[in-house]
C-alpha cells in the first residue's frame, strides 16, 4: 500500500494522511515529495477510517473497519463501505478538514518519523476533539443530527 501511495505522489497526486500511531511510510522524499502527514494523539482513542478522494471535483468518500497494516489487508476480513449520502459525504469532509487544522494536539510528521509541532501563529487554535464536539453540537441544533426518541 505505501508502494501505491509513493506512485501516485511521484504521479502528482496530493496526499493527506491522518494518522494516530504507527505509519512506516517516509515524507518529504522525492518519491513522495506530495505526501503529508498529520498524526493526532488527543484523550480520546478516536481514530476513523476514512478515505477521502477529491476525484476531480465530485467526491468519493468510504468507510470501513481496517487500518492499512499488513495484518489487515492480508489476514483478516475488514469491509469498507461508500458514503452516498451528500449530507453525512459533506459532515466528513469537514471533519477531516477539522483534523488536518489541529495544531494542539497534531504534528506533521517528518522525514524521520518524528513529530514536528504544528503551530502557526496566524492561526487560533484548534484541538480537533473538542472542535468535533462543537461542530456535532451545531449540526444537532440545525437539525443534522438525529437523536434517539426516549421511550
Amino acid at each position: 500500500m505505501i508502494d501505491e501511495l509513493y506512485k501516485a505522489s511521484e504521479a502528482g497526486v496530493k496526499i493527506d494522511l491522518i494518522v494516530r500511531g504507527i505509519c512506516c511510510l517516509i515524507p518529504n522524499q522525492p518519491y513522495s515529495r506530495n505526501i503529508r502527514i498529520t498524526r493526532i494523539v488527543d484523550s480520546f482513542l478516536e481514530h476513523a477510517r476514512v478515505w477521502y478522494f477529491h476525484n476531480g471535483g465530485k467526491p468519493l468518500l468510504f468507510m470501513g473497519s481496517p487500518d492499512w497494516m499488513r495484518r489487515n489487508l492480508y489476514r483478516r476480513i475488514e469491509a469498507v463501505t461508500p458514503v452516498l449520502d451528500e449530507d453525512l459525504k459533506q459532515q466528513l469532509i469537514d471533519m477531516l478538514a477539522i483534523q488536518l487544522k489541529d495544531n494542539r494536539k497534531a504534528g506533521w510528521v517528518d522525514e524521520h518519523l518524528n513529530n514536528v509541532p504544528k503551530r502557526d501563529p496566524e492561526e487560533g487554535p484548534v484541538r480537533a476533539q473538542y472542535a468535533f464536539y462543537e461542530y456535532l453540537e451545531e449540526k444537532n441544533k440545525e437539525g443534522y443530527v438525529k437523536t434517539p426518541k426516549q421511550p
